[in-house]
């Protein structure tokens, strides 16, 4: 199964789009520290899905997905800040925990997968 096919991925593509275009609206000051870290922390989701999904091995794929979960734990404090700091009210809480559990679920079925082959 490609990457682009995997409802997570798609999942974590509209939520990168969501955060780049939110985060156009904040404040010039914010643009290389709070905006940069969001993006990037966003981007990496799909990013090390699919990277993960193209190496040869299970257990290389298990550990960009764990890098996948690692963000989504990153963006969700940066959008909270975003949240105190009165620059957006981010509505992205729900997409966040779906895209968690979809990725835990993912880790493990090839964590189980794993453990068959043994």
């Amino acid at each position: 199964m490609m990457h682009t096919d995997l409802d997570v991925w798609k999942k974590s593509m509209d939520l990168t789009e969501h955060i780049y275009r939110v985060t156009k609206e904040f404040p010039k000051i914010e643009q290389y520290t709070l905006v940069s870290q969001m993006r990037r922390a966003a981007l990496s989701i799909p990013s090390n899905i699919a990277e993960g999904a193209s190496r040869r091995t299970t257990k290389d794929y298990l550990r960009f997905l764990y890098y996948s979960l690692g963000s989504t734990s990153e963006l969700e404090t940066q959008c909270m800040l975003s949240e105190r700091l009165e620059y957006y009210d981010f509505s992205c809480n729900n997409q966040l925990t779906d895209i968690k559990r979809m990725l835990t679920a993912l880790i493990k079925s090839l964590e189980k997968s794993i453990h068959h082959k043994s």
